[in-house]
């Protein structure tokens, strides 16, 4: 394992996050009459969404599935993370940390830190299904830009794929939702094993059970050979308010950039879901370990929290010793 992958990619997706979020309900032609012909370049206020607080919370979860089957054999991950969604719920439902309570979901350091209580524009799907009301027509990125730290952890990809996939059930019932979110976890994987993004995405294919998902896949791969990138080849891939949506563009981003802030900016100056699709192309380019600016690593919102918990993710996942104050294991 590569701690600096596992840092990349979470720093990565919280700054793709953050520099899409301003532009996130924009058109093409608002954003660029905003902030002229180049569209959003640079960070604003560095502040993230509901698409980096899930991911935290999917690490917190990973970690303390980690700990539970460590300590007392019980291997129900997508259990431990569904407690862990529960968490952030909680940082949508209450101003600051609730009481401590008898709840599971109301324990851990995580949920105690206040800059995680903002409430940016959460996804009714992911507000409505971890309140028990999963819609089974829905397949919206709320699934997606929330899974790429299953990815991160010493398992195969086959496994990456279906806890990304099953945890994508806790709130959305389409299954393109979950098969988009399994295809990032597992072309995560590959990532930080050193393969290419092409190459992870061809590795990835066969995991894929679901033709919309695969299809848009493969058309981020055949795009990313059309010649140089523009905003409005990413908008042919669609406006990635669904889950395939923001995977193929997110891929296609990180295909084709020179760099990550070339990635990043391209990803998120387009008609849709801006934020979703930055983070995504974040989330893999900092798996793939391409150098992220320090200038924006240093203005992201939570990047002490963000460091922190990638650290206990590494050292849990490679000498199971996560601090135990901090994951109690349920």
């Amino acid at each position: 394992m590569k701690p600096e992958r596992v840092r990349g990619c979470l720093i990565g997706g919280a700054i793709g996050d953050a520099l899409g979020a301003p532009v996130e309900f924009d058109s093409l032609d608002r954003i660029r009459a905003t902030h002229g012909p180049g569209g959003i370049t640079d960070l604003t206020d560095g502040l993230v969404t509901d698409d980096t607080q899930m991911t935290l919370f999917t690490v917190e979860g990973l970690i303390r599935g980690s700990v539970r089957t460590r300590e007392r054999g019980l291997g129900d991950v997508p259990s431990v993370v569904r407690h862990a969604y529960l968490r952030w719920l909680d940082t949508q439902d209450h101003p600051a940390p609730p009481a401590q309570g008898d709840a599971l979901h109301r324990t851990g350091w995580l949920r105690e830190q206040t800059w995680l209580y903002a409430r940016r524009a959460p996804g009714n799907a992911c507000l409505s299904g971890l309140r028990g009301h999963v819609a089974a027509d829905s397949k919206g990125c709320g699934t997606v830009m929330r899974s790429a730290p299953f990815g991160l952890g010493p398992w195969p990809a086959a496994q990456a794929y279906a806890w990304a996939a099953e945890c994508s059930r806790f709130t959305h019932g389409h299954p393109t939702a979950a098969a988009s979110a399994g295809a990032l976890a597992a072309i995560v994987h590959h990532l930080v094993d050193d393969t290419t993004l092409e190459n992870a995405v061809a590795a990835t294919l066969p995991l894929v059970d679901d033709a919309a998902t695969a299809d848009a896949l493969r058309a981020a791969v055949d795009l990313a050979h059309t010649g140089p990138p523009s905003p409005e080849k990413v908008e042919s891939l669609g406006e990635a308010w669904v889950a395939e949506e923001a995977l193929a563009i997110g891929v296609y981003c990180a295909l084709v950039s020179g760099s990550f802030t070339e990635g990043l900016v391209l990803a998120a100056n387009h008609s849709g879901d801006s934020d979703s699709t930055a983070a995504v192309c974040g989330n893999l380019l900092g798996a793939e370990g391409v150098r992220i600016p320090a200038g924006w690593i240093d203005r992201v919102e939570g990047r002490e929290t963000i460091e922190r918990l990638a650290d206990d993710f590494v050292s849990e996942m490679t000498r199971g010793s996560a601090p135990r104050d901090r994951y109690p294991g349920h």
